[in-house]
């Protein structure tokens, strides 16, 4: 384990796993109807290290996380990426006059 000393500056990420009563549906079968899961406070996430639920503001800011992570992924999937003889023209690759785009034509 790495030493550390003073305080942490950023949020450390717990990787989260469904839980594997209720899996991941946050509520389990009743006799008559659904009941809230006890085991991950009917939130259907619990740590996958240890397979305990979070407290509930702990909760609330790892899965805020993987949410922002998520939509990250999914605008960097959104962008069109130019592919062969046209990537070169899109974007500046700083190499010309004044930090400019240069495409050698």
């Amino acid at each position: 384990m790495k030493k550390s000393y003073g305080l942490t500056f950023k949020k450390a990420s717990i990787e989260l796993a469904q839980c594997p009563l209720c899996r991941g549906r946050a509520v389990t079968q009743g006799v008559f109807y659904e009941l809230p899961c006890d085991h991950c406070n009917a939130s259907g996430w619990v740590a996958a290290a240890t397979g305990e639920a979070l407290a509930l503001d702990e909760l609330v800011t790892q899965l805020s996380m993987v949410l922002h992570a998520a939509r990250r992924q999914i605008e960097q999937l959104r962008r069109p990426q130019a592919g062969g003889p046209e990537a070169g023209y899109q974007g500046s690759n700083r190499l010309g006059a004044g930090g400019t785009n240069y495409t050698g034509d």
